[in-house]
């Protein structure tokens, strides 16, 4: 439900103030949510209700308003911005349970099976770290003059202090399942879904933040379904975060992951569009993760984007087989990089050229190596078994498969594959040919197995990370500045160039050479 549109106003001195008077929603609200849950409901889709603790701050009572240690309101960064209702004050809970319980029904009028989510409930954080707990509500609910905290994100609080955030986490609790209990006085088989927004909550510089905004009275069976979210971390390309949020999430709440959901992000501007690839990426690893339904919003931006997710299926067609193209036969290739120019010559005599690809595009022609009628049947039978062109596989080009040279041995200080910044967790194996910005850059997504060795600043890092299709992933993001290199060697994926494999016995042995063409195929990310 959004903070700004459903609620109906009455005056208060000269301000305009949320108000129940009339009803929980204004008219056009209830006309416009009675149309879509209806045309939903034709259209066979399922309906969630969401409701947040957030209100515009316009028109928010100061009294309901979460507050910090010297009164400052809890307000988040939109423009004109919204604040957060707090959890100890009466009379904003009871407001959001008529809230609740006027969304819910218009969903079930139509229809719908009831379903009810509690979004991203929190005591909010300054952005100075400064936690707001403190309204008058909440101080007189944590005893009347609850102890500072000058701010969360200290790693050295007091007894007193956390103990202070247990309490609060309490409240927390407390409120949200009053508010799922308001619903289900309605309607009783109501399923109940928690949101929580990892990165805020769960964040290594404030580790004692989950205490007050992810309370242990959240853990399961309190709700039936636990829901993820982790944008701030996936648009950053800070993948390593958002597995160990969701493993700490699991593991201090207790939800099954068949019991979870996951929300993956959304691109807020056309210019960060690049942005779908990751948030797509984090949808394919929850669902590897066996988290079953995953969101992607919001339908405005992705008809902008023309974001599309490719659905396999079940059963997919595994388009790359995880084997390594016969050496004893590879090792005799031929090697042809090649590139697409497109020139254009005016009639002047003058010519305009555009580089189509950033990087060059190998083939090969292993028939150099066929010199056996063993060698024969060994290449139909792998031929075959990759059904001719349609499945892809390694190919150890003999001429450049280390990151060291050509062909030398690795070293962990061989390719320089980005700097640090303190968010960033996921580096790209690359080798780079050619010096300065005119270098071309290859991604390498093939590496040998137990070859790659990862260095920061020059010092080699034998444990805290891990590798994915060709992506060094770090258990913590190396620090701003730091030097992130890598040493390995690597395979080439290719196919075959051709459907038919044309290779005469009698040609053969008559000493004519065979000719075996591959083609390298470009993967995700390179």
């Amino acid at each position: 439900v959004g903070m700004s549109h459903y609620f109906r106003l009455e005056t208060a001195g000269e301000g305009l103030y949320a108000s129940l008077a009339g009803g929980a929603l204004n008219a056009p609200c209830r006309a416009w949510h009675e149309s879509f849950a209806a045309e939903a409901k034709v259209l066979g889709y399922g309906l969630i209700v969401s409701l947040s603790y957030e209100l515009f701050d316009a028109h928010c009572w100061n009294d309901w308003k979460q507050r910090a240690w010297n009164g400052d309101p809890a307000l988040t960064g939109w423009v004109p911005p919204s604040t957060l209702l707090s959890p100890a004050h009466a009379g904003a809970m009871a407001y959001l349970q008529a809230v609740a319980r006027a969304f819910v029904q218009i969903a079930v009028t139509a229809g719908h099976t009831p379903r009810f989510q509690v979004g991203e409930p929190w005591w909010w954080v300054m952005p100075d770290g400064r936690i707001c707990l403190y309204d008058a509500a909440a101080k007189a609910a944590l005893g009347g003059s609850p102890v500072e905290i000058a701010s969360i994100r200290s790693t050295v609080l007091t007894a007193q202090q956390k103990a202070l955030l247990d309490a609060a986490g309490a409240i927390l609790a407390s409120s949200t399942a009053a508010l799922v209990a308001s619903v289900r006085q309605d309607h009783a088989t109501c399923e109940a879904l928690l949101l929580i927004y990892l990165p805020t909550i769960l964040d290594d510089a404030a580790p004692d933040a989950k205490r007050a905004s992810v309370p242990t009275g959240w853990a399961a069976p309190a709700f039936d379904v636990l829901q993820l979210e982790d944008y701030d971390w996936v648009t950053s390309g800070n993948r390593g975060a958002s597995a160990r949020g969701a493993e700490e999430a699991t593991a201090r709440l207790g939800y099954p992951v068949a019991d979870q959901h996951y929300l993956s992000g959304f691109v807020l501007n056309p210019e960060d569009a690049d942005q779908w690839a990751r948030i797509d990426a984090a949808t394919e690893a929850a669902k590897a993760r066996g988290v079953g339904p995953r969101f992607i919003w919001a339908l405005p931006q992705i008809l902008r984007d023309g974001f599309t997710h490719f659905q396999t299926g079940e059963t997919p067609v595994q388009a790359f087989d995880d084997v390594q193209f016969p050496l004893t036969i590879g090792r005799a290739a031929s090697v042809s990089p090649g590139w697409s120019t497109a020139i254009v010559t005016t009639a002047s005599g003058h010519e305009q050229r555009n580089a189509d690809w950033a990087s060059a595009r190998m083939r090969f022609d292993a028939g150099p190596g066929v010199r056996s009628e063993a060698d024969v049947g060994t290449l139909i039978a792998f031929f075959r078994a990759r059904r001719g062109a349609a499945k892809a596989f390694r190919f150890q080009d003999p001429t450049d498969h280390s990151s060291a040279g050509m062909i030398g041995d690795p070293t962990p200080l061989d390719q320089v594959l980005g700097i640090g910044d303190s968010i960033r967790t996921d580096f790209a194996l690359v080798k780079h040919y050619g010096d300065g910005e005119e270098a071309e850059r290859r991604f390498i997504t093939r590496p040998v197995a137990g070859s790659v060795r990862v260095a920061v600043n020059g010092a080699e890092q034998p444990t805290g990370w891990s590798l994915a299709d060709g992506v060094v992933q770090f258990v913590l993001a190396p620090a701003t500045g730091a030097t992130i290199t890598a040493g390995f060697r690597f395979d080439v994926p290719v196919r075959f160039a051709e459907d038919r494999l044309d290779v005469d016995l009698e040609v053969f042995r008559s000493g004519e050479i065979a000719s075996v063409p591959l083609i390298e195929v470009r993967e995700v990310g390179a």
